[in-house]
This record gives structure tokens, sequence and C-alpha cells, in this order.
């Protein structure tokens, strides 16, 4: 099984009900960890390399040893989050397996929570997933009748009550501590760190959040064992990948590949190559707010490592391409618009900052640009796009783009205010 995450979808999308799903061996993975204490299930996690597919790639098992386990943890609650809530432009990978193979992700939760001791499990997911939320609905309420979910799983003695819980709908919700302010109720507002979720989180308990693509490899790494896993990535990086491609290519869509699958294999292989008349003149390798690599960096193996010494950041691992009949200037203040209005305005270099650099690219791609307005957005990507000037990494996220247009791009910034126009419009 080189693709265990995609197995159960079909061309046509249909969904997998939860018959359908143990037919095909679902829920193994649960009666082998049922099986095991969870400080062995934790072990089989560390040893799989498994890092977070939401963007950041923190290792998965590090973070769950981070959790007070037995006389550490004092009575109470403990909570498993699964971030669903996604909002980062150009990825929809999440919701192919939300739609396609709710169970998937419904068995990797409950051997998640397992493994750190949590008897409640939440699904944080985006309001606009109608499909998705309504199927997990279901899907948790055919566990629960089966002894999947609930009090005392399938004779074991553990318990775990599940719930879908849909998103007030902002981007700041994908950063884990909003998510886990809207989730009590307040303003999605990032929280200082430490303390971090996995001491004090959801009402200050002791809380995981991971996001749907990592949940969803769980179930298979305990069943199957961790070298399995490690031996299907390309790279240092263990396990298959959701890579995704938008833009003016021939066969837009999402396919699961072996981590470290060479971008030209993702873009002309599986993606079709650029559309016919149009040429590529760059791509964000991992959604909105990762910054622009171009041709140079086509036989890149898609990895974190590899992409981050690059310059840019592996992200969802959705590529947004740029051809040569979009201008790029645009295209960065289309970004820009999104982020400035995303902002959860707690801190002020966000706050202010990124509207007025909305503002700058907006004046520059109306031709009412000026040759300082560069020197300006250089200093702001200098102050705001660096870690620690802002209260969370949303800010910093946006100048990612901007960044490398500036590097990549900076001729037709520099057309723009000489010809006191957008060369691209004038060409219509």
């Amino acid at each position: 099984m080189d693709r265990p995450l995609t197995r159960n979808i079909h061309a046509d999308r249909r969904p997998i009900d939860l018959r359908g799903y143990r037919d095909n061996g679902g829920y193994e993975g649960l009666r082998v960890g049922l099986g095991l204490s969870p400080a062995d299930c934790l072990q089989r996690i560390k040893d799989s390399n498994l890092r977070g597919r939401g963007g950041a790639g923190f290792p998965t098992g590090l973070k769950w040893s981070f959790v007070p386990m037995g006389e550490d943890c004092s009575p109470g609650h403990k909570y498993l989050i699964c971030n669903a809530d996604e909002m980062e432009p150009g990825t929809f990978k999440d919701r192919l397996l939300l739609e396609c193979d709710p169970h998937q992700l419904i068995e990797g939760m409950i051997l998640a929570a397992y493994t750190i001791g949590a008897d409640v499990a939440y699904i944080f997911i985006r309001s606009e997933y109608h499909i998705a939320a309504q199927r997990l609905r279901e899907g948790i309420v055919d566990c629960e009748r089966e002894g999947l979910l609930g009090d005392n799983i399938q004779g074991s003695g553990y318990s775990l009550h599940m719930h879908v819980h849909a998103s007030a709908g902002r981007y700041i919700c994908g950063e884990e501590t909003a998510l886990i302010s809207s989730l009590e109720g307040k303003r999605a507002n990032p929280r200082a760190k430490p303390p971090f979720p996995q001491v004090s989180g959801l009402w200050g308990r002791p809380t995981i959040v991971n996001n749907v693509e990592t949940l969803s490899n769980i179930a298979h790494i305990i069943e199957r064992g961790p070298q399995w896993f490690n031996d299907l990535g390309l790279t240092e990086d263990a396990g298959t990948k959701m890579y995704g491609v938008s833009g003016r290519v021939k066969n837009p869509g999402c396919w699961e590949l072996p981590m470290g699958t060479p971008i030209r294999t993702v873009l002309e292989e599986y993606a079709g190559g650029m559309a016919d008349g149009y040429e590529l003149r760059g791509f964000l390798p991992g959604g909105g707010s990762t910054d622009f690599l171009t041709a140079d960096h086509l036989d890149l193996a898609m990895d974190y490592d590899t992409i981050g010494k690059a310059g840019s950041r592996l992200g969802t691992g959705t590529l947004i391409v740029l051809d040569d009949a979009t201008c790029p200037v645009g295209f960065v203040k289309n970004l820009m618009d999104f982020f400035a209005q995303e902002s959860c305005g707690f801190c002020t270099p966000c706050r202010d900052g990124l509207p007025w650099s909305a503002q700058v690219l907006d004046d520059i791609e109306n031709g009412q640009g000026k040759p300082e307005d560069l020197d300006t957005l250089e200093r702001q990507v200098e102050f705001i796009g660096a870690i620690g000037n802002t209260h969370c990494a949303l800010a910093p996220g946006a100048m990612e783009p901007l960044q490398s247009a500036l590097k990549y791009f900076r001729a037709d910034f520099e057309a723009h205010i000489n010809q006191g126009c957008c060369p691209w419009k004038a060409r219509q």
C-alpha cells in the first residue's frame, strides 16, 4: 500500500461508509493500537518520523510527548483537536480527505487521543465545508453505534467522545492557539507561548492540535509500523504527501505522492504542465504564505528541508502557479489584501502594516506608484517579516510572497512605476 491516504478515494469522489471502510481493512489500526500501551503507540509515531502536514512540519511524536502523562498530569480532561479549518490560499487537500474518507480521520483521531490520554476530541472544521461536516457527523454516529467511539471502546476500558465544531470562519483560526480561543467561544486571537497547548490549552487543560492530513496517517503507522512509513518517502522525510497544483496548468488537482517527489514531476507529469500558450514564471510551493520559487527550482525535492534551503517553505505542499500572462504585482496584491483582511488585529505590525503594504501595492498596480514605494515595501518586509516582531506568524507569512516577488520580479514592479500603469492591463 504505497498510497495509504487515498486508497479509498475514487475518481467520482463518492464517500466510503463505515462498512466499506472496514471491508477494506479500516479500524485494523485501532485494533492493533488498543492492544498496545499509549507509550508504545507514542514510540511508533516517534520512530515513523511523521512531521506535521499543516505547514510547519514539526515532528508529531515529539509534539505529543510534551503532554503530561501519568503522575505528571492532574485529574481532569485532556483534549485532542483536529484542525480542519483549511483556509490557506491555494490549499484543498484536506477537503478531499474529509469528504471522501471521513473514517480514516476518525480512526486516526481515536488512536491519537488514546496515545495522549485524551477523553474528548473536536474536529474544528471550516464552516464552508458543509458536505465534509455532514459526513463526519454521520461517521461519528455510526462509530458510536458500533462501539468504536463512546464509553469503553471495543471493551478496552478506554473512552472517547468526539464532536464536530464549525469554525467561525477566519484564517487566523489556523493558528492553534487562536483556534483554541475560538473553540472556547472567545475572539480568535493567538495566545502567548509558553504555556504551550500541550500543557495548558483548551480550557486550561493539556491539548494537542494536529491537522487533517497528519491525523489521517496515524492508523496506518500504528498498524503497519514505523519502518513501513519511513520507506514510503524518497528523501529523509518519511511517508507520502498530498500535493496540489492550481493555476494555468492543464490538469489542476491534488495527488498523494511519495514525500520528496520532485517539483517537476508534480507540475509536469501530474498537473500536465502549463496550459497551452502560457509559460511558467514562478510558483508558491506551499500555499499563499510561502516564498516564490522559479523554473530554476523545478528539480528540487518537495520536502521540508530541501524547499527550506531553497528559500521557501513546503507549507501545505500545494503549488500556486504564476504564468507569464499574469501580473506578479497584482498576484501579490491579491494575497496581501486577503492577509490584511484576515489579521486578528491584536498587534500593530499586522493590524496596520499589512493594510499599509496592500495600499502601496494597490497604488503601484494602478499606476500611482513612486520609486520610493519599493523602499517602503522592503522596509515592511524587513520589519513585519521578522519572526518575533509580531504576536504570531500570520504577518511574517504574508510577507513571504512579497519579499520573494521583489527578489525575482523586481523589474515588473519598476515597469509599473516607470510606465504609470500595469503593463499587463495595458496589453489587453
